[in-house]
């Protein structure tokens, strides 16, 4: 149980962003920690996770959630110890898996937090693999992408948590797995993984190695980023190729409209003539049918060793807001995670 001299640490949003963030959009704050209500369980945060569906959260603009208020607590999943608690389904010491935000300490429903068994897996797997980008994953390409034996499967932004999975779930599934990724590094651990093909945007020619990559065309493409990288797969999709959309975060900190003509008819023609399924989605609308699955048969294939993951740890609640401008330059590398 806490006691009266500590204190919350909280990092706040200050104001919203006009493009990339900036550390002047965010305040860290102390105040008094949370008393739990009944019903409630408070939660000392040991791990935090960034997201880049963060920085759609810092916007007014509309999206699939409401944006966070000013002078709300950043909104973050979170793995933390039981502290106190006023719900007899959880007891003081149980690690969970809650959404207590950018914070040291959080007051949360003990009916929406999920109890972990630090016996299983690392208990910052629930932020990772075994959590959210992991179902991401895990959804988008088995319930959307429907990979096949000996299709080709493409997904950007390849060593972030979602790609890397993505990429290891086409190989499960017998498909050959091509990711992209950004920087030598990146590439080589790719490779590491077991991808068929690991390509560099940034190489000048990544438009022809993406087709030497590719050589029967692309059946499921998983879109992480969009920009450049979207141009160059959408000719190469093949009949039927399926795109799930997870992520657009090369248009996240952008202003106006991109320069150029509109392409939007090229794009109508390319999925009419091949008639291409394009479908966005967000991770929630396939938990009640597909996430006690998930659970079961992610946590074999990272226990047998089928699935790797990397974590990318950041020391100090403090250093939230710069790992998180990173995030969205893509400076991590794999799972990006505050440790506290």
């Amino acid at each position: 149980m806490t006691t009266s001299t500590e204190t919350n640490t909280r990092v706040l949003l200050r104001s919203r962003p006009v493009g990339e963030p900036t550390a002047d959009d965010f305040e860290i704050v102390r105040e008094p920690v949370p008393q739990p209500a009944a019903g409630e369980v408070l939660v000392r945060t040991s791990y935090l996770s960034l997201d880049p569906y963060m920085r759609g959260r810092m916007s007014a603009a509309e999206s699939y959630a409401a944006p966070t208020g000013l002078g709300e607590v950043m909104p973050a999943g979170t793995v933390g110890e039981v502290v106190d608690s006023r719900d007899p389904s959880l007891e003081v010491g149980d690690v969970v898996l809650a959404y207590g935000g950018w914070q040291a300490y959080a007051a949360v429903p003990a009916r929406q937090v999920r109890k972990l068994d630090p016996a299983l897996a690392p208990v910052s797997t629930a932020l990772g693999v075994l959590g959210m980008p992991g179902f991401t994953a895990y959804a988008g390409l088995t319930v959307l992408g429907r990979p096949q034996p000996g299709e080709t499967v493409v997904v950007a932004a390849a060593t972030g948590p979602v790609g890397a999975t993505v990429g290891q779930l086409a190989k499960i599934h017998g498909a050959r797995a091509v990711g992209i990724a950004g920087g030598p590094e990146k590439v080589a651990h790719l490779e590491e993984l077991g991808f068929d093909a690991a390509i560099d945007h940034r190489a000048a020619d990544f438009t022809e190695q993406l087709a030497a990559a590719t050589p029967d065309g692309i059946d499921v493409y998983f879109e992480n980023v969009g920009g450049a990288v979207w141009d160059a797969v959408l000719p190469r999709l093949n009949l039927y190729a399926r795109v799930p959309v997870c992520g657009l975060v090369a248009h996240y900190n952008e202003t106006e409209a991109p320069a150029g003509p509109d392409r939007s008819a090229a794009l109508m023609r390319h999925v009419l003539n091949k008639s291409l399924t394009i479908r966005g989605f967000i991770q929630t609308e396939f938990v009640p049918e597909h996430h006690d699955r998930f659970l079961a048969e992610m946590g074999r294939w990272v226990t047998e060793g089928d699935v790797g993951y990397r974590e990318d740890i950041v020391d100090g609640l403090e250093n939230a807001p710069e790992a998180f401008i990173g995030l969205l330059k893509g400076r991590n590398f794999g799972k990006l995670i505050i440790r506290l």
